[in-house]
């Protein structure tokens, strides 16, 4: 073998070499990076779970609801407009229930003592 062939197997076989190193660096920082994102998608799901849990959970009751219509409907009370600051137009007695459960029993007996939900 001479030299010139020798040179050329030389190069060759170093740029093999800084090609697996670079390879290898590339992959390493990627997973390095994955992981560091992994943290923070874990933080901000802690995060999340957190406020979701930090609010009240307000089910509806239905019972409750039934007995209170019952009741309110034998004392023949009108039930008043609603007052709060919750309803929108297009909205639901179930939409008042993220904000009040009392709002939201109202909000069933005045539908069904008028028939239709609040203006």
């Amino acid at each position: 073998m001479n030299s010139y062939n020798f040179t050329i197997f030389k190069y060759a076989f170093q740029s093999i070499l800084v090609a697996i190193g670079l390879t290898s660096i590339a992959f390493s920082s990627y997973a390095l990076q994955n992981s560091s994102e992994d943290e923070e998608l874990a933080r901000m799901q802690a995060q999340l779970n957190g406020e979701v849990m930090s609010r009240p959970f307000l089910a509806e009751k239905p019972k409750e609801v039934d007995a209170y219509i019952k009741s309110m409907l034998e004392k023949k009370a009108k039930p008043p407009e609603y007052v709060g600051s919750h309803w929108r137009t297009g909205y639901t007695c179930r939409d008042l229930l993220r904000y009040n459960w009392t709002q939201y029993r109202n909000c069933r007996y005045y539908r069904r003592y008028h028939g239709r939900y609040y203006y």
